[in-house]
């Protein structure tokens, strides 16, 4: 590394960010759910060891993003805001919502101010809010005021975290799904979220010139070119991209064959007892992660 460059990575080394405003949310919200889930284990429904470990995951991976040397640099870089934006929306924000179960939401949901945020939450309407934030937010005008402006950043940052939770939710949350939104149905839901990214991604990777003027003093302290900076950002977006996409592939690929035995175990239960399940009911319980509830129901009932 030439002396230089490492003068200057040595002077953001250490160096911790401390915005209030971005990070009080994620206190109150570890707060909320240990709260929530002390309730629910009193009650004999605890949170499954691993989701909770998982949602406290998510808000660690998002305040140290916020909080390290990386958010002082993504003033300074774009391919390090752009880093900054992908650790905190996508892994932090999938981290969250792989925490959650049925009951952690129920509180929410009861509030009929807020029963609108579970149509939100459905693939389409979420797909659309992720992709034209996503759009947004990159437009020149609104990107380069969020470096500027703290106050345009903390809402930069709490948007992208809150449409991709939502965008998540759709695919992976315990809310129930439409009939329609099968396998192969999420297995294209992924794909368009990754399509849409990737069409992000290559504009600023082919775009032959630098959208953006506020990261030029950064640009020329770290001695990179805006063009470079920009096509790195770009190809970091790419590459993250298609990690997540291949393991959730996976992943919904496996989960898929376990939910199907789970399911086709269900109905045979309930037609043993005398209490056959409607078409689908089993499929729809146990995707939202309520199989063994409506086990215990029909045990309880018949």
């Amino acid at each position: 590394m030439p002396g230089s460059l490492r003068r200057v990575v040595l002077a953001h080394v250490g160096g911790v960010q401390v915005d209030v405003l971005q990070l009080a949310p994620l206190v109150a919200a570890g707060l909320m759910y240990a709260l929530r889930a002390r309730t629910l284990a009193g009650e004999g429904r605890p949170v499954p060891g691993l989701r909770q470990v998982s949602w406290y995951a998510g808000l660690t991976v998002i305040g140290l993003t916020l909080a390290s040397p990386l958010a002082h640099i993504a003033g300074e870089l774009f391919v390090a805001h752009m880093s900054e934006h992908l650790l905190i929306a996508e892994l932090g924000a999938l981290l969250l919502v792989l925490g959650l179960t049925g009951p952690m939401l129920v509180p929410i949901l009861r509030v009929r101010e807020l029963r609108w945020l579970e149509r939100l939450a459905q693939p389409v309407p979420a797909f659309l809010l992720w992709a034209v934030n996503l759009a947004f937010w990159h437009i020149p005008g609104p990107h380069e005021a969020a470096v500027r402006e703290e106050v345009v950043h903390a809402l930069q940052h709490m948007l992208f975290v809150g449409c991709a939770f939502n965008a998540w939710m759709a695919l992976l949350g315990p809310l129930p799904k439409p009939a329609w939104f099968g396998t192969w149905a999420k297995l294209g839901y992924i794909l368009a979220l990754r399509l849409f990214s990737t069409v992000v991604a290559n504009v600023f990777v082919w775009a032959g010139t630098p959208l953006y003027d506020v990261y030029d003093a950064g640009e020329r302290e770290w001695g990179i070119s805006p063009l470079s900076d920009q096509v790195a950002a770009g190809s970091v977006m790419m590459v993250e991209g298609s990690i997540v996409t291949i393991c959730i592939m996976g992943w919904l690929f496996v989960r898929a064959g376990r939910e199907d035995e789970e399911a086709m175990a269900l109905d045979e239960f309930a037609a043993a007892r005398g209490a056959p399940l409607p078409d689908g009911r089993a499929a729809r319980a146990v995707a939202a992660g309520r199989g063994a509830e409506l086990r215990a129901r029909i045990e309880r009932e018949h």
